[in-house]
This record gives structure tokens, C-alpha cells and sequence, in this order.
């Protein structure tokens, strides 16, 4: 009988799964220290949900030259990880890479990443839950792929890029897709790629390309579905952006007053303010780095929108549960709404 190490690193390779290894796996408790640390607000134990987490499928990648080899961690790590920051639950997303694959290719990649996820989060379905990859340069076969992995495989939404191949994803030829999303009910985590026409400006120190790019994009993203009407043709989708919704929920007032500042905008009005999809279809992380974002954050888009977002185990923050419990103004039920009972209805976690 192998031991606890053996067992969990035999589970993580028949799953096939690389949990992308950086400096937050050393985030362990210390000797002596309880194994999972207990979040408690307000006498009451809160199940807490991470939805932004990244891993990575080697077979699948490799089918597009991908390598990911030299960057896995063991299961374990993780979990530890996990337990020393009060992280009961991920969601795990692989950032889109596949969107310039041929369709034969792409389908047998999305075929393996969501079986591989599904086999990982059936293993240890009180750790992990998972959004399917799904190929959007298709928007039929991304259509079924999200279908085939939400009642087969019991995958809880999609994880999908910003644009694809440059399209924006409020183009008509995604309403396939959006119009499944919308009839399964699923939540559908963006995450940027990048705003790739910047790369020029965006070169030089500081990481702009991700510092701010990766913003950007996400406020591009989020923009172009109020704006070109995909909110309004699908009412009931339920969009994520990550890294706290971008740059849209600080400067949200522009967009409502940008249509009676000049000309640019269709005559055919929006069904709402932009400001009111903010407080509906759309959902941000709490991936913020402030009291202040993370106050700001809540009071535009309302606390029932914001769920607690680590970008794991990228070396962004340590601390996500402390952030939301040391944010003034905030009730008890708002930490425990964004530490774990948003994401809990949403993706359909048992209490």
C-alpha cells in the first residue's frame, strides 16, 4: 500500500495533470500547524472557493508542440498549498492555447484536457472543480465540447480566452456558443491573452504586457459583449472576468455617459446602463491588491458578483482570504458570500 506522498503523486499522473510550479508551493504549514487552515466568519465555517486557478495537460499540449514538461508540481505541494492559505476548493482553468489548431487536431485536444480535468476532479471532488476548454475557432464544435463536458463530464462552465485569433468574441459567429452557455446555465471564466497589436508599446520593464495587457484585454472583452449587444441577445449568461474584471469596474461611469459624449455608438440602444451588466451577467475575481480595489469593487458591481480569485500558483498573492476578511465595510455575510457561497451557487458546489 503506498503511502500518502506515493498515492497522491500516482493520482496526479494517472490524471495527467501539471500543476504549473512556482514559488507559492513553499506557502506550507509550518510543523505542528493543523493541516487545513478553518475559515470561520461570524461562529460559521465557511467552505471557501477559489475560481481562478491555472494547471496544465501535458498529452494535450503536446499535440500542438506545446511543451509544458519542467513545470510540474506534485499533487500534494498543492494541497498543502491549498491548506495553508484557507483554500478548501479550486476551480481549474487551462488558459487557451489552441484557438490557430485545425479542427481535427483541436478535437482530440479539447477531448483529452476535459477528460483529464473531469478524472482529477472525480478523484477529489472536495478540492477540485474544473471549466471545460472548448475550441471557440469553431463556435459549433465549442458549442458541443461545452455541452458534452458539462453533462458527461460533469465540468462546470468553460475557461476561454479574450478574443480568438483577434475576433471578439461579441461577433455573431460566437452565438453558438454563447447561446449553449446561456441554455446550460454555466458560468464562463475569461482570461486574457493579452492585447497582442500592444506588444510594441507594452515592451521594456515591468512586465507591462501583463500588467497592463492583460487588464485591458479583459475590459475589451467585457465592453465589446454590453456594447455590441451579446448581453442583451443572451440574458441569462454568467460571465467572469479575471484580475478583479479588468479595468472595467474602476472607470464603469465612462461607459454610461461615452454614447451621449459623441457619435461612435449604434442608434439602437442598450437594454440597460453598461454600469447595470456589471450587477448581473457579469462577475470579476476579487484579484485586487487593496482594501480600498476590493471596497470599490463590491459597491460597483455588488457583493453577490465578486468571488475570491488567486490566479494559483502564479506569485500574485499569498493572502486571498485575509484580503476579503481584512476589507472594511464588509458584513460578515459579504466575506462569506465572496469567500465561498458565490462560487458555491454558481458552479453548483454543495454546501
Amino acid at each position: 500500500m503506498p503511502n500518502r506522498r506515493e498515492f497522491l503523486k500516482e493520482a496526479a499522473g494517472a490524471a495527467g495533470i501539471a500543476f504549473t510550479g512556482c514559488g507559492l508551493l513553499n506557502a506550507q504549514p509550518q510543523p505542528g500547524a493543523q493541516r487545513r487552515r478553518q475559515v470561520v466568519v461570524g461562529g460559521r465555517r465557511v467552505k471557501t472557493i477559489d475560481i481562478h486557478a491555472h494547471c496544465a495537460v501535458p498529452e494535450a499540449a503536446a499535440l500542438i508542440n506545446r511543451n509544458v514538461a519542467g513545470q510540474d508540481a506534485p499533487l500534494e505541494d498543492r494541497l498543502k498549498a491549498m491548506d495553508a492559505q484557507g483554500i478548501d476548493m479550486e476551480a481549474l482553468s487551462i488558459n487557451a492555447f489552441w484557438y490557430a489548431a485545425g479542427r481535427d487536431v483541436v478535437t482530440q485536444l479539447i477531448k483529452i484536457q476535459n477528460e483529464k480535468l473531469a478524472e482529477l476532479c472525480a478523484a477529489h471532488p472536495d478540492r477540485f472543480v474544473a471549466f471545460a476548454s472548448v475550441a471557440l475557432q469553431f463556435p459549433d464544435l465549442a458549442a458541443q465540447q461545452l455541452e458534452d463536458a458539462v453533462k458527461k463530464l460533469g465540468l462546470r462552465g468553460a475557461a476561454i480566452g479574450g478574443h480568438v485569433n483577434g475576433d471578439e468574441l461579441s461577433s455573431p459567429k460566437f452565438n453558438p456558443f454563447w447561446a449553449k452557455a446561456e441554455e446550460l446555465g454555466v458560468l464562463i471564466f475569461m482570461h486574457p491573452q493579452g492585447v497582442p497589436e500592444l506588444d510594441k508599446r507594452l515592451a521594456g520593464n515591468g512586465r507591462l504586457g501583463n500588467v497592463i495587457g492583460n487588464p485591458l484585454e479583459t475590459t475589451i472583452f467585457l465592453s465589446h459583449l454590453i456594447f455590441d449587444g451579446t448581453l442583451d441577445r443572451f440574458p441569462g449568461l454568467k460571465i467572469c472576468g479575471a484580475h478583479g474584471g479588468g479595468y472595467l469596474p474602476s472607470y464603469a461611469d465612462r461607459s454610461d455617459h461615452g454614447c451621449s459624449a459623441g457619435a461612435g455608438c449604434d442608434p439602437k440602444p442598450l437594454k440597460k446602463k453598461p454600469t447595470e451588466y456589471l450587477r448581473r451577467e457579469i462577475y470579476a475575481d476579487s484579484l485586487i491588491f487593496s482594501p480600498e480595489a476590493l471596497r470599490h469593487l463590491v459597491a460597483v458591481c455588488g457583493v453577490s458578483q465578486i468571488m475570491i480569485g488567486t490566479d494559483f500558483p502564479f506569485p500574485w498573492t499569498t493572502t486571498p482570504v485575509d484580503h476579503v476578511l481584512g476589507t472594511p465595510g464588509l458584513s460578515d455575510a459579504d466575506k462569506r458570500a465572496i469567500l465561498g457561497e458565490n462560487a458555491a451557487r454558481l458552479l453548483r458546489i454543495p454546501a
